[in-house]
């Protein structure tokens, strides 16, 4: 089906605007697409039909630059009837309904150089932790090894690494982790859902990570209270509002 466009009749040709400076009209949908894709309250807006799709449509044309009005409006739609009344959020909800919280004091974080040398030496304290069931994270970034572990191996860590290797230590941190089931590996948006409930209390979180179905936030100790009490706080919501799903 067609749908008219402002100024044109019904015969399939494009406004102008969608082909200026050779940018075809799919380029516009997939921008949008991938602006609501990006916006997950959005789009369980649309999912839900809350959304005003002309308010909509100005705030995607201010973000990403597009002055065409009536192009980004159809493309909203379009989008919307292809995601239907899907309730992602609910989906989500559930995978939290089943999580539960795990929380550890006296963390540390170790940045050290992203140098071949710091991992062949952390070998040595791997092989120690597994026979003492001690869990340490590495992340390995594009400039910098992160390093996570509990504060009394800061020292040891360090010693392994090397001083000059070191890029930064920080510690009085806590981890919390949201063990959740095993199908979060099929669900999106959980992670996001989490960090943004966090960043609306006002919780900076130092450090984050995913391991399989552990989400976990490292925070100062001093958030400590207050970043447990937002994520037990969903935990709990999510338990009440999927009875009966």
């Amino acid at each position: 089906m067609n749908l008219p466009v402002k100024g044109f009749k019904n015969s399939g040709r494009y406004p102008s605007e969608w082909m200026k400076k050779g940018v075809p009209r799919e380029s516009i949908a997939e921008r949008t697409r991938m602006y609501i894709d990006a916006h997950p309250s959005i789009k369980d807006c649309i999912s839900k039909d809350l959304i005003n799709y002309s308010s909509l449509a100005r705030l995607i044309m201010k973000d990403l630059g597009i002055v065409n009005e009536e192009a980004v409006m159809i493309a909203c739609r379009r989008y919307a009837a292809k995601l239907g009344r899907h309730n992602h959020e609910g989906e989500i909800l559930r995978i939290l309904r089943d999580s539960r919280l795990e929380m550890k004091t006296k963390i540390a974080i170790i940045t050290a150089k992203n140098d071949w040398t710091v991992l062949h030496n952390l070998e040595v304290i791997f092989k120690k932790l597994l026979n003492e069931k001690t869990i340490m994270q590495v992340i390995q970034g594009t400039h910098a090894i992160t390093i996570i572990s509990d504060e009394k191996l800061k020292n040891e860590v360090v010693s392994l690494i090397g001083q000059d290797n070191i890029l930064k230590i920080r510690t009085d941190l806590v981890e919390i982790s949201v063990r959740s089931p095993e199908r979060i590996t099929e669900t999106s948006g959980v992670y996001a859902y989490l960090a943004n409930n966090l960043a609306d209390g006002g919780i900076n979180v130092v450090e984050s990570v995913s391991v399989f179905t552990d989400t976990i936030f490292i925070v100062r100790e001093e958030d400590m209270m207050q970043a447990y009490s937002i994520l037990n706080r969903i935990i709990d919501s999510a338990e009440k509002m999927t009875i009966g799903l």
